[in-house]
């Protein structure tokens, strides 16, 4: 698992914070100085919360729990739900709906909606539903796909959140510390870092930051469920040598 060197985090700009202005004051721990109105991250205080976080995201994949994935920003979603879905951990993109957490049986309720919804349009032998009918389906199946598309897989809640902004994902990361899920986020100088477990001082703005935190986070995921699948099979071993 190769950490991003120093160089790789200035060159994809995870150093830039927001105009000065703009600050919220319990950042100063993570502020390195300011240049032009600007906030420049301290990219040490990045590396050692970056590592932090891994291990412990690296932990709850091993010990089989799912982590969501959540970056409602026009410039975080395809980043996210391509890493997320290369590790089989839900995630949400489109837009986080009230309750998603919180009012988790309603949820899986829609869940089911979506696919019973694809059963019926599978089945071909439906004939006694109309072109018109069918397409009203369609369009509510594709309504519910963006929205709970990559929760759908997701039975029980998770055992942890990594949201990428927490100011703008405010409503997903009240409902996370509310069920006492551990929460891990890219945290900018606009938010305050308190407010989340494991706050990785960056960039939520630039894809290119976003891409190279996530890129690292997921890679932590990647060989958590690996060490995870490893210690399972040794049990399995023992348990017939026993």
């Amino acid at each position: 698992m190769a950490k991003p060197t120093y160089q790789e985090l200035m060159d994809a700009g995870v150093h830039f914070g927001h105009m000065k202005r703009k600050w919220n004051p319990k950042m100063q721990p993570n502020i390195f100085m300011e240049r032009k109105g600007i906030h420049i991250i301290d990219l040490n205080r990045t590396d050692a919360e970056l590592d932090r976080a891994a291990k412990a995201l690296k932990q709850i994949a091993a010990s089989g729990k799912k982590i969501l994935f959540v970056a409602t920003k026009k410039q975080a979603r395809d980043i996210v739900s391509k890493a997320a879905l290369s590790v089989g951990m839900p995630f949400v993109v489109d837009r986080w709906l009230g309750g998603m957490m919180t009012n988790f049986s309603t949820i899986r309720k829609s869940v089911k909606k979506m696919q019973t919804i694809d059963t019926m349009l599978a089945d071909t032998t439906l004939t006694s539903v109309t072109k018109k009918e069918k397409l009203t389906l369609t369009r509510e199946r594709n309504k519910l796909e963006r929205v709970l598309g990559g929760i759908a897989n997701l039975n029980r809640l998770p055992g942890a959140i990594f949201i990428v902004d927490i100011g703008h994902e405010h409503i997903a990361l009240a409902e996370a510390t509310k069920l006492g899920m551990r929460t891990f986020g890219m945290v900018d100088t606009n938010s305050d870092p308190n407010i989340v477990d494991y706050a990785i001082p960056a960039n939520d703005d630039a894809s290119k930051s976003i891409s190279i935190v996530i890129n690292y986070i997921v890679e932590a995921v990647q060989e958590g469920l690996r060490e995870g699948a490893k210690a399972k099979q040794d049990t399995k071993a023992a348990t017939k040598q026993a």
